[in-house]
């Protein structure tokens, strides 16, 4: 194959974050409603309560952090920043799972690695960003960007 690509969309978002990191023969990554890290996607988000419940009693949200530390997209911004790597964020602005602030932190640090991504901002949440406009939105948006030499 000339080119591999991956997307991702939520949890799945992260392994394709991890994969496009980590393997050089990724061209292309498209992230939906994804963050930098999953600790405090987990710790904020609305779907994740009762993990966070079973964790909390045990674990600190900073120690949370530091263990799944391999798990956090912002400590590979510099790889995911590599210059034959096109970046794709989608976002929801009235996510609950995956809060936006989670998101502007991530891309802020892609930036700061010297990433470029594409960012597409939809004003719709975690879960209606599967029902017409937003799908249509992202999936003419994820077009274009797959289409691009």
């Amino acid at each position: 194959y000339r080119e591999i690509s991956v997307l991702g969309m939520s949890l799945g978002s992260w392994v394709a974050g991890l994969i496009a990191a980590h393997e050089p023969a990724v061209s292309k990554a498209s992230l939906f409603l994804t963050a930098g890290s999953l600790a405090d996607m987990v710790w904020t988000g609305r779907a994740t309560r009762s993990i966070r419940d079973s964790l909390e009693p045990a674990i600190a949200l900073a120690d949370l952090r530091r263990v799944w530390g391999p798990l956090n997209l912002e400590n590979f911004a510099h790889k995911l920043a590599r210059p034959d790597l096109a970046l794709q964020v989608v976002f929801a602005t009235r996510d609950k799972v995956v809060l936006p602030e989670l998101t502007k932190r991530f891309i802020e640090k892609l930036h700061q690695a010297g990433a470029k991504p594409s960012v597409l901002k939809l004003n719709c949440g975690h879960y209606s960003l599967a029902t017409p406009p937003y799908i249509l939105f992202a999936g003419w948006s994820l077009k274009r960007f797959l289409s691009r030499a």
